[in-house]
């Protein structure tokens, strides 16, 4: 086991390298560049004449999720990173490497926006992550981390999902996380490389050739190709379910937020504990699959739930859906790079909790 004080964006670099990334493509972008950055100086320490592993700053973001592609299913582990702007360039080439059913690790490192917007961090991109961020019927499997402790272990637990289940992961993270240092450790991780037979390694007289596409033309053919994904993400969520819970074992009213705004409101739910309010907190870790049925549960016994995200209102779809009219779900949101304190999220709960009592 090894401890080091640690970047978010340089933890999940070092995870990579930890977890066999065999190639990387990217092009620099704040605040994920550090990314790039780390790999491009560290992982030619590791190569040897048997394994070559690259690293390579394309010209553009469409270029890097292209060669993830060829990459990918030339049977490597491979990834990239970006932020909002340049993730919204990769967004053609991810649904061709989920329509081609190809396992590769993504991460956004989020900024604030639309548009260029800024490099403070935000949680705009969370419908791009889960709802299909490019076009036709597909689905990313989407992890949040909200500490420097989880951009390392989500790497890890990401090139696995993705083998296991060939497809895409995305690591949603953004601006903060990456940026400030914790402590991160690192344990003896060993890869769980599963064999691909599928992959594009030449064709051995012992097998017909592989073909790897997201193209077909027949619609039958694509029906069906699609109705195989459909089955694959069902399975998903059959069994990669994750989520957090803080306090919720007696809470009145729980406050519900990722990444970011969960640490924040961690700290609102003790806050509100000392001046008498039962809150809890409840962290969706995947945000595909999402945990709508925990937080329908949840919903039986308590009053309210606070949805709180640095965005105009993203989640909070996914939160009311998963409650179904139980209980109301409130909003509170920051935009263009602010971030709640505590106390405001706590103010924003009283004055909920008041108003309610009053009408």
């Amino acid at each position: 086991m090894e401890t080091k004080l640690m970047k978010g964006n340089e933890a999940l670099a070092e995870a990579a390298i930890q977890a066999g990334c065999d190639a990387y493509f990217g092009y620099p972008i704040t605040p994920q560049s550090e990314v790039l950055e780390y790999l491009a100086r560290e992982i030619p320490k590791y190569n040897t004449k048997e394994h070559i592993r690259v690293v390579l700053q394309a010209e553009s973001e469409i270029a890097s999720i292209n060669m993830v592609y060829g990459a990918a299913g030339a049977g490597f582990r491979a990834m990239t990173s970006s932020s909002s702007p340049g993730i919204s360039l990769m967004q053609e080439g991810i649904s061709y490497i989920a329509g081609a059913e190809l396992p590769c690790l993504i991460v956004n490192v989020n900024r604030a926006g639309p548009g260029l917007g800024t490099i403070q961090p935000g949680q705009g991109d969370y419908f791009q992550a889960t709802k299909g961020g490019g076009h036709g019927d597909y689905k990313l499997i989407v992890l949040a981390p909200s500490s420097v402790q989880e951009m390392a272990d989500f790497v890890f637990l990401g090139f696995d999902l993705a083998d296991k289940y060939r497809n895409p992961v995305m690591i949603l993270s953004d601006g903060a996380i990456g940026q400030m240092m914790e402590k991160v450790t690192f344990g003896n991780y060993t890869a769980h490389k599963t064999d691909k037979p599928w992959a594009t390694t030449g064709k051995p007289p012992t097998r017909d050739r592989n073909y790897i596409t997201s193209l077909h033309i027949q619609p039958e053919k694509l029906e069906l190709s699609n109705l195989k994904l459909v089955e694959k993400y069902k399975e998903i969520t059959k069994n990669e379910i994750r989520f957090e819970e803080v306090m919720t074992e007696d809470a009145e009213y729980i406050f519900v937020a990722y990444g970011l705004s969960a640490r924040i409101c961690h700290k609102a739910a003790i806050i509100a504990r000392e001046r008498g309010i039962k809150a809890g907190m409840f962290r969706p870790i995947t945000l595909f699959p999402y945990p709508y049925k925990r937080l329908n549960e949840l919903a039986e016994k308590v009053k309210l739930m606070l949805t709180v995200e640095l965005n105009a209102g993203q989640m909070v779809e996914d939160v009311r859906l998963a409650v179904n009219g139980k209980v109301p779900v409130e909003f509170y949101g920051r935009l263009g790079g602010m971030i709640p304190t505590p106390e405001e999220i706590v103010t924003k709960l009283e004055n909920l909790i008041s108003y309610k009592n009053v009408n």
